[in-house]
């Protein structure tokens, strides 16, 4: 009886095709005592399986098994929580560079920060602008600038690529907002130039474009500087800007230490949940076991 009912013939459709498993199905006859006496005597060498119904022991490392999986996966999902973001993609400003001036809209948002109204306002004040006094204003936002060191290099390398010669050039004028380094820059040709004032020009690079783009104001940043150049360019009074409250200004930033600090906080608080996850349930196991 064994001898037909062995473990290999038993499982032997488990480890073949379903029709050989068919077969092997159709060629042994039911016989519900034979099955019973195949379960209850298996051959040397298979162990049976363990039961934990009535073993206080199994229980306790089910328990302990289910405590340390359950803490190990809210440790992991607390860690990726409270990880930092990942970084953001490359800095597109090449792409602002290859494609060129815009056409109609005076206005290139690669930040994704102007709202439809600024970009309505600024293009109806730009073209406007271009059509009495033949000087035209182009504005850029960009998150973060990889090529070069701060937004008046920028600024100056995309007046010389969409503009290569003095004559394309002079007339026009191109103001940056980097909204990741809350800075700006206006540069341009010379006709621009002395059309502005150097005065005007540095008093919007260090009031319109810092101070309002601190505030993350980047809409107000943009439309602001455009009015105070186009009324200097009209030969009106200077509308102003704002000005650096220091209090304001200085919890927009945080220091190297800050940082640092903030970072060490953040692996202590990863590192002792690992250890509540990993070391505590071991202990509490080690625990049971030595008292039996």
């Amino acid at each position: 009886m064994e001898t037909l009912l062995s473990p290999s013939t038993l499982f032997t459709p488990l480890r073949g095709s379903r029709r050989s498993a068919l077969a092997a199905t159709a060629t042994v006859s039911p016989r519900p005592a034979v099955v019973s006496c195949a379960l209850k005597k298996p051959q040397a060498g298979v162990a049976a399986a363990p039961s934990s119904h009535g073993d206080p022991g199994a229980v306790g490392r089910s328990w302990v098994s289910f405590l340390h999986h359950g803490l190990a996966a809210a440790a992991l999902s607390l860690a990726i929580s409270l990880a930092p973001a990942p970084a953001p993609a490359a800095a597109s400003e090449f792409d602002v560079l290859n494609d060129g001036p815009p056409v109609d809209s005076y206005v290139v948002d690669d930040a994704g920060v102007l709202s439809r109204v600024t970009k309505s306002d600024v293009k109806r004040l730009a073209r406007d602008l271009e059509a009495r006094k033949n000087i035209r204003l182009n504005f850029i936002t960009v998150r973060k600038l990889t090529s070069k060191a701060d937004a008046f290099e920028y600024a100056d390398q995309v007046l010389e690529k969409w503009y290569p010669t003095i004559e394309e050039g002079s007339n026009k004028g191109i103001i940056v907002l980097v909204t990741s380094q809350k800075e700006g820059a206006v540069t341009g040709g010379p006709a621009f130039i002395q059309a502005v004032g150097e005065q005007i020009l540095d008093a919007t690079v260090s009031e319109n474009l810092p101070v309002l783009a601190t505030d993350e104001k980047y809409n107000e940043a943009i439309f602001s500087t455009a009015r105070r150049l186009a009324a200097a360019i009209d030969g009106l009074p200077d509308t102003g800007g704002p000005s650096f409250k220091e209090n304001k200004r200085e919890s927009n930033f945080k220091t190297k230490e800050e940082t640092e600090e903030k970072r060490g906080q953040f692996t202590l608080v990863v590192g002792g949940l690992l250890v509540i996850a990993f070391v505590v349930p071991m202990a509490q196991y080690y625990a049971y076991v030595s008292k039996k």
